[in-house]
């Protein structure tokens, strides 16, 4: 089925994209939430990128923040440049705070197989990870290198998110 994003407070094009109503609002999501870690957890975090002025960057960190999440958004200054920030910042927090002892289990949403090596260390350090991205364009490796894995494909296919 071929869909359509609508831009709204959940998706913006290339920036970011999550269920309607927050990190726990969708059936599936608050599911494997259960499932996986016994309930909600205490805190999520979102890294992303934009380009646009400082205006544009408080926009879209106040839009994540409702949604709930700790927003970590970093500003780029082209639309075809990657921001290594983005990277650099998950990693540091997700390698602190498993050595702090901070989680058990970390729930990465991502599909880039440069986190291969992150989930390696983070799994060396005693914790799990559980990876949840679009099957459709998943680094094989990265699927692999994590203890488990839930397809969203379907999950975002919601009327609030999409016109087919």
């Amino acid at each position: 089925m071929n869909s359509t994003l609508i831009p709204s407070l959940y998706y913006r094009k290339d920036v970011y994209l999550w269920t309607v109503g927050g990190p726990y609002a969708s059936p599936d999501l608050a599911a494997w939430h259960d499932e996986w870690i016994g309930g909600s957890p205490i805190r999520s975090f979102y890294y992303t990128s934009i380009t646009g002025d400082s205006d544009e960057v408080t926009k879209v960190t106040e839009h994540l923040w409702a949604m709930g999440f700790q927003p970590e958004v970093f500003k780029k200054a082209r639309p075809d440049q990657k921001a290594k920030g983005v990277d650099i910042a998950l990693t540091k927090d997700m390698l602190s705070h498993a050595f702090l002892g901070n989680y058990e289990i970390a729930i990465l949403v991502a599909g880039d197989g440069d986190y291969v090596p992150l989930v390696q260390e983070v799994k060396r350090l005693g914790k799990r990870v559980h990876l949840a991205f679009l099957n459709n364009g998943l680094n094989p490796d990265l699927k692999l290198a994590c203890d488990r894995f839930i397809d969203l494909t379907t999950t975002f296919h919601h009327p609030g998110l999409v016109k087919s």
